[in-house]
Order: C-alpha cells, then structure tokens, then sequence
C-alpha cells in the first residue's frame, strides 16, 4: 500500500497522484470553511450551489484513471475533529456534504472526534497507536482506539479489513 499526502493546491504531481489513486481519502474539519474547497454553498439556503476547484480536480483525475485503466476511484470525505456535542452547525456541514455526495459521488465517512489525547501525544511526535501495552488505557483512550478502528473499517481497504479482524490494528504515521 502506497499512501500518498498531496497538499491542498491543484499541480501538476497532485493531480498524477490523484489520477493513480485506488482510494482518495479528504480530511475535513467541521466547517464551511473546509467545506469551500470541496463545493460552494447560498449563504441564504446553504444549498450548494456548485463544486469547487478540488472538486472538479478530483473529477477530472476520476475521468483520467477510467481512461486509462477502466478502474474507479473511491472518493472518501474524512469529517475530522468532530465535537461529541450536537451542534446546528455540525448538521448544516453534514447537510450540505450529503447533498454534494449525491451531487459528485463520494462517500461520507465518520473520522476521528476533536479529542485531548491527539492532543497530548502530538509533542512527543507519537500517535494513538504508539501507546505501549504496559500501563492500562483510559477509556478516553480506548474509545479513542475503537473510534480509529471504526474509521479504518469504513475505508474498506482491504488490508485494514484484514487487519481489524484479527484485533490488530498496523498502520504506519496517521493522523491520530
């Protein structure tokens, strides 16, 4: 498994990356302004009103990939930092996502909650997955653990699915 981190910026070896991918994973924080990148909304109705630049990008390296080979892109949309409270504008992000999914076809998938123990872990330049086995989890932290798993099943890559199925969970640097 290649995982490829292409920034934010339309050029010519991000496009190559994304027209090469199997799986397109784009993390999102819960905002509009995330959500810009992705499609534009009516300030009045928050309906979308069209893509935007990534969008169409991501579109055209789909149309390059079945040129090419016949195969297709799984688009996924990472919501990420979510807030464990409900929030009117935590629905109108979901609304406006949902409808933007239908509209370009990409999947919506649960990420990973705003949580202190990224947080915490961050300085030393470790993640979720680093914590040893010698001292027992809180629950924060094995909520936290259940939630990644959770985010890696929903990616059905099929080696995560291997992974998790056994209780193991391998990957290399993420974003926990």
């Amino acid at each position: 498994m290649i995982v490829v981190d292409c920034p934010g910026r339309d050029s010519a070896l991000s496009r190559a990356a994304h027209a090469h991918a199997d799986t397109l994973i784009t993390p999102m924080n819960d905002s509009f302004v995330d959500f810009d990148l992705l499609g534009q909304v009516d300030p009045d109705s928050l309906k979308v009103s069209r893509p935007s630049v990534y969008a169409e990008m991501v579109w055209n390296s789909r149309k390059a990939r079945a040129r090419r080979d016949g195969q297709s892109i799984d688009w996924i949309v990472l919501r990420t930092r979510l807030s464990h409270l409900e929030a009117r504008n935590m629905r109108r992000v979901g609304d406006a996502l949902d409808q933007l999914a239908k509209r370009i076809g990409f999947r919506v998938i649960p990420g990973l909650s705003e949580r202190v123990i990224f947080r915490e872990l961050f300085p030393q330049g470790q993640t979720l997955l680093d914590l040893g086995q010698a001292a027992p989890l809180t629950m924060s932290q094995l909520s936290a653990r259940q939630e990644l798993r959770d985010l890696m099943g929903n990616l059905n890559l099929p080696v995560a699915k291997a992974a998790t199925e056994d209780g193991v969970l391998v990957l290399g640097d993420t974003a926990a």
